[in-house]
């Protein structure tokens, strides 16, 4: 008989202590992690939905559901990175995601329905069930559930979802992409909040991205209303000039992002070198010596090419390449110093 949690004691109890129970009580239950995962149907995985473990299929959303048509929710994207050599899977940084999202839905007058570490036990459930033997995005959900027709935040019913799919490179990560410099301009803090991660802000991002994929690039960077760099559709940005890291300030309209920070303290730490955080003209991205695109999605992408101009010899820099190697090694496991940032599953 399949073993359930009850969206109460989901919320008052350690959720761990019982997805664990869960899968380890019954060998016949429906929560057993799937033998074969590569093959399990996106309708058959798990997700959470709305206080419960439930099949993608079983969970559904109303034609009237008010985020659906005006943008009021606020979501995350957090990696969980198969480690073949290890046989386990990672999840990155967990927490400090599910801190962010927070901070977003604080933003749009909601809030979540877990602690942060219950949202976390919650996820590592989510992945021993649908038994993931590769990269996975996991994709948390807050978001405006009543049916009314009406803008506004105030008066209205908060749902919650977490739903996990695999998932490889967002962008090419080996051999650099090209970017434009968009005519879209990125949306400014007192149009709507661009440290959260709103849904609605997204379509931003969506014109910006589509616009270089339709002039011949791979990726778009974005540039504030006064005219300075502040990010690609959804990645932040850095590049190398005269020996010294440069990334655009927080002020600039950036996303406030959990690979950015990772990436600075590694600069810092494992390759001693100073990163400044600075306004940066469009200018000075043709003639940098490296640059590339960082986020969850993204991870460490090299930029080789903005706006026809080659960065650098039109090659992914070595700081660039010796940053990502750093970086995937953390993700994998393989350097013990950073452990405290994944959780395995």
């Amino acid at each position: 008989m399949a073993v359930l949690l009850d969206v109460h004691t989901a919320v008052e109890a350690n959720i761990r202590a019982e997805a664990r129970a869960v899968v380890s009580c019954n060998a016949m239950s429906e929560t057993q992690v799937a033998a074969s995962p590569s093959t399990v149907a996106r309708e058959d995985s798990w997700v959470w939905f709305d206080g419960d473990f439930r099949r993608y299929r079983d969970a559904k959303v109303g034609l009237m559901t008010h985020a659906l048509h005006y943008g009021t929710g606020c979501f995350e994207g957090i990696r969980a990175y198969w480690a073949e050599d290890a046989g386990r899977l990672y999840t990155f940084r967990q927490p400090e995601h599910y801190d962010r999202l927070r901070n977003s839905a604080k933003i749009l007058h909601m809030s979540l329905p877990l602690s942060t570490r219950q949202l976390c036990d919650v996820t590592d459930e989510l992945l021993r069930r649908n038994g993931y033997r590769e990269d996975v995005y996991i994709r948390p959900l807050c978001y405006k559930a009543s049916e009314e027709i009406g803008v506004r935040l105030h008066n209205l019913q908060d749902g919650f979802l977490i739903y996990t799919s695999p998932f490889g490179a967002y962008v090419d990560i080996e051999k650099g992409i090209r970017c434009m410099v968009s005519s879209w301009r990125r949306i400014d803090d007192n149009v709507a909040p661009a440290r959260a991660k709103c849904t609605g802000i997204y379509v931003n991002s969506a014109l910006a991205k589509t616009e270089a994929v339709e002039n011949g690039f791979d990726e778009a960077i974005m540039l504030t209303h006064e005219g300075h760099v502040s990010e690609g559709s959804a990645e932040n940005l850095f590049m190398v000039r005269h020996g010294r890291f440069v990334t655009p300030p927080e002020s600039d309209n950036i996303l406030e992002g959990i690979t950015r920070a990772t990436l600075m303290q590694l600069i810092a730490e494992e390759m001693g070198m100073d990163v400044e955080q600075r306004q940066i003209d469009r200018s000075e991205l043709y003639v940098a010596d490296e640059m590339f695109l960082c986020g969850t999605g993204a991870q460490v992408s090299p930029v080789v090419e903005v706006d026809r101009r080659l960065i650098g010899d039109g090659e992914p820099g070595p700081l660039t390449m010796r940053l990502q190697s750093m970086y995937f090694d953390i993700c994998k496991g393989r350097n013990p110093k950073y452990r405290d940032w994944l959780t395995a599953v």
